[in-house]
């Protein structure tokens, strides 16, 4: 059977096990820097084995929370700078996994391309790990895939699954009531979203990736692969001083606009002074390049606030020391209201 055909391997179909070997050898200790009380058993096997009595947990609900990068990994493809796209990848979901009161506790990647190519790889990989260990939470497994015929040489995507836990009954949103007041806390960036709209802009423009930045002292591309602040440590920090947080929202597609309003109960929406903040360059030049309408910008990008606290009026002041004093920069800008929606006072100019 098959006489005189020639040999067919899984490297001559574009799949190269050695490659993957030597990844997974590569990562090892980036992932193993991570762990943290509860990890079982990481890298390597079918499965990855949690403890959560060993985390600390005594009633504990489980939360799970996955997303990606987006059209950002374009701009990183194009520039061959990966090096934040792990700490992106980490951030999106586990600032999602802490507006429901949870504290992230392991992270799985998904890696996926048509041909491994290991340095680019570990790069990003090594990111992921850099971002779990900012977060608190073990890389402890992941899926590498080579895909030849599905994506093109030096192209690949990427996803992350972050799994958190907390006790019974303390799950966010809770109590959000009129008056309470809207403490915005700054983005680093563009984030992970608007990247479709971003990359237009930049076409309209001419500008090449390796071109000045108009809006930062730093090239284009590296300027607009900024990764995206991770809010765990603060918010956690002010949960476990036990301040009466009553709702986190993380400012990601949609903005304030779309993003508040799903952590507020029925009846009840929010008023934003645009006038506590300034809007950071990156905004302003994406603003007047577009030629986006206030209230489009409002609903595309975070426009300088990446999470949203809601609190108590008489909580908001030790709310804020304890989020700054965890590195993060903190403003009041609104309060809950009675009716639907989001309202904004002043604008973006």
């Amino acid at each position: 059977m098959g006489e005189g055909k020639t040999p067919l391997t899984y490297a001559e179909a574009g799949v190269d096990i050695d490659a993957g070997n030597a990844l997974v050898d590569r990562i090892g200790p980036a992932a193993a820097a991570t762990k943290r009380p509860g990890v079982m058993a990481g890298l390597g096997g079918f499965a990855a084995l949690f403890d959560l009595k060993a985390a600390g947990y005594a009633d504990p609900i489980l939360v799970a929370a996955t997303d990606g990068v987006g059209t950002k990994l374009k701009i990183a493809m194009e520039t061959g700078q990966m090096t934040g796209l792990g700490v992106d990848l980490v951030a999106m979901c586990v600032n999602d996994l802490i507006c429901q009161g949870a504290e992230p506790l392991f992270f799985l990647d998904y890696f996926a391309t048509g041909r491994l190519e290991v340095d680019t790889a570990a790069e990003i990989i090594e990111g992921i790990a850099r971002g779990c260990a900012e977060a608190g939470c073990a890389l402890i497994g992941g899926e590498t895939a080579e895909m030849p015929g599905l994506y093109r040489d030096g192209e690949f995507d990427l996803a992350g699954f972050a799994i958190g836990a907390m006790e019974r009954g303390k799950a966010l949103p809770r109590d959000v009531g009129p008056g309470d007041v809207i403490l915005g806390l700054a983005a680093s960036g563009i984030h992970s979203n608007g990247y479709s709209l971003v990359r237009r802009v930049v076409e309209r423009t001419g500008l090449g990736w390796d071109a000045p930045a108009p809006f930062a002292n730093d090239t284009l591309g590296a300027a607009l692969l900024t990764p995206t602040r991770l809010y765990v440590n603060a918010t956690l920090a002010a949960l476990k001083a036990g301040l009466p947080l009553r709702a986190l929202a993380h400012i990601t597609g949609g903005g304030l606009t779309e993003n508040l309003p799903r952590v507020l109960p029925e009846g009840l929406g929010a008023e934003i002074d645009l006038d506590t903040w300034t809007l950071p360059p990156v905004f302003t030049w994406l603003m007047a390049e577009a030629a986006l309408p206030e209230a489009e910008m409002l609903r595309t990008f975070n426009c300088g606030i990446g999470m949203a606290v809601v609190v108590p009026d008489d909580a908001a002041d030790a709310a804020m020391q304890v989020l700054a004093e965890a590195g993060q920069e903190v403003t009041r800008i609104g309060r809950i209201t009675e009716g639907q929606g989001v309202r904004y006072r002043s604008s973006l100019a």
